[in-house]
């Protein structure tokens, strides 16, 4: 905790500084990824970018969702940290206990992302 308003002053510009995107990174989140490593669902669609993910997230039904997220594995956060990069978003999407919430997440982060990307 904090002693001062100094030092709780320093500790805020420090964790936002690490939440920042360069426009860089942000511009390689939002990127395709290459052919071969394309996400394919249950369901058959084919997501190659964050975009995608984040429309196919909002049309697939709770039963594809399920067969991707569950108690025993999370593709959809393997894939954003193994493929597309983006730690902070498969760490989100871990904790999502629903396809509803996992769609919020991915809205706010791509929404935050694009920005950053310009």
């Amino acid at each position: 905790m904090p002693k001062n308003t100094k030092e709780s002053s320093r500790m805020t510009r420090t964790s936002t500084r690490s939440l920042r995107v360069s426009k860089e990174q942000a511009a390689g989140y939002l990127g395709k990824v290459p052919e071969d490593k394309a996400f394919w669902c249950h369901d058959g669609a084919v997501l190659r970018d964050m975009r995608e993910l984040k429309e196919a997230l909002a049309a697939m039904s709770d039963q594809t969702y399920a067969y991707h997220s569950n108690a025993i594995k999370n593709d959809f956060s393997h894939w954003v940290r193994d493929i597309i990069g983006d730690d902070k978003l498969a760490n989100d999407m871990e904790s999502a206990a629903s396809r509803e919430e996992a769609v919020k997440i991915v809205e706010k982060r791509y929404s935050l992302l694009s920005k950053a990307a310009g």
